[in-house]
């Protein structure tokens, strides 16, 4: 089929009936689109090039033989740079797959329209947070493959319709793997095989901790709108990021919530607040929060989170139940059934890559859509908590009408929203 006769790839998925399909029609799909190409190369596109866009990138790169990065997209040109330059380097082993000439190279807050009109396969989203819900819906619509970072949203609304979105995908046989990487961790795998098979007996409660130090900052420059300021610095803005709760300590209240078979707390009660980032740069969030979650059961978890330095650090959890006891990172079981994870395990970032991209070649779609969405609640329920001072319900965090967009993403100057006080900040 020569060039001026083929339908582009796009319009071919279009003209099969892109919206739900079967497994069958949806093989028939990619083995089409490839063969207008030549190949059966996946095409990879990433929205989102900071640090952890750059590893997901390699990761992908790593995944799978037959697979290119050819479009990326980030608010800010200098992060495509610097993206490309490090994945360019000849130690990560994938410089001949990468193919981003200048024209597949997109800024801009709406660059994710252009990265998923360039002929791919598999979409990487891993801009702040605020975007995932916009960016998964676009990436699902177009009957693409997706690895999304966690967390999915920063707000209920946006959880809601990252849960909506996930089930399209699943209806159109699309894989969508989350950044949620302890579950893909062999170690924490088979642990967690041991808990769910009644080694410690039943659960009475467990202890969450992600207590560490403070993250990067980038000076303001003087050509900053206060819109690039805020983006630039995204971790320090409930808006973008959903706070530190959201943003990082969501790993550890994924494994509670693990570790009781993927059955959501009823209650949070949070206390948190500024001790240390007071400086202004530091934008509108917290530097600690300690919440207790209440499970229908009356299983309680307690959840400890801290970014502050000269303090002490822990990345762990722990369950207890009443046949022993469970070390998380350790790996390890005590008490009427000792046990420990005596494997190799493989590196859990590549591991998710690994499963996402064997998924897409058997045509057995992973979809991850169902944790993500809830553990993400999960973090957002503790946050509301603390901001507000109330004890927060499932319910009432889940139908929150809470919406942090903005009027919009133009390079303006905009007002810092007000730190939250718990006892005067309302509950939405």
């Amino acid at each position: 089929m020569t060039d001026s006769k083929s339908l582009s790839r796009r319009k071919f998925l279009l003209s099969t009936g892109g919206a739900a399909i079967g497994s069958g029609l949806l093989s028939q799909r990619l083995s089409a689109g490839m063969h207008l190409r030549g190949d059966d190369t996946l095409r990879v596109g990433i929205v989102g090039c900071g640090g952890r866009g750059t590893g997901a990138v390699k990761q992908a790169l790593l995944a799978d033989k037959n697979v290119k990065l050819v479009a990326m997209g980030d608010a800010f040109g200098d992060r495509i740079d610097r993206s490309l330059s490090s994945l360019n380097n000849p130690e990560n082993g994938v410089v001949e797959k990468i193919d981003v000439p200048e024209e597949r190279r997109f800024d801009g807050v709406d660059c994710y329209k252009q990265v998923i009109a360039s002929d791919i396969d598999v979409i990487i989203l891993a801009t702040p947070p605020h975007f995932r819900p916009e960016h998964l819906r676009a990436a699902v619509d177009a009957g693409l493959h997706v690895f999304a970072e966690k967390p999915v949203a920063v707000d209920a609304p946006g959880v809601r319709s990252v849960m909506e979105t996930s089930r399209k995908a699943k209806e159109k046989n699309l894989s969508l793997v989350s950044g949620l990487c302890y579950r893909y961790h062999d170690g924490r795998l088979a642990l967690m095989d041991q808990v769910h098979s009644g080694a410690i007996g039943d659960i009475v409660s467990m202890q969450v901790n992600y207590l560490t130090g403070e993250l990067w900052y980038h000076e303001r420059q003087p050509e900053w709108s206060d819109m690039e300021w805020q983006m630039r610095n995204w971790l320090y803005f409930t808006w973008l990021s959903g706070d530190h709760i959201a943003e990082q300590h969501i790993h550890s209240l994924d494994v509670a919530a693990w570790a009781m078979g993927d059955q959501y707390p009823v209650r949070a009660t949070s206390v948190g607040g500024r001790q240390v980032r007071t400086d202004p740069k530091y934008g509108n969030v917290y530097d600690h929060f300690n919440t207790t979650y209440e499970w229908e059961n009356g299983v309680k978890g307690f959840s400890a989170c801290r970014q502050q330095n000269g303090c002490y650090r822990e990345v762990n959890d722990y369950l207890i139940g009443t046949k022993g006891r469970c070390d998380v990172f350790k790996h390890r079981i005590d008490g009427e059934n000792n046990w420990r994870f005596k494997g190799r395990a493989r590196n859990m970032y590549q591991n998710e890559h690994d499963a996402l991209f064997a998924a897409i070649r058997k045509n057995e779609p992973i979809n991850n859509g169902e944790y993500m969405c809830k553990s993400t609640m999960m973090a957002i329920m503790g946050r509301m908590s603390a901001y507000t001072g109330q004890s927060i319900t499932w319910d009432q965090a889940w139908n929150s009408t809470e919406d942090f967009t903005p009027v919009d993403y133009s390079w303006r100057d905009v007002a810092v929203a007000p730190v939250a006080i718990p006892g005067v900040t309302k509950f939405i």
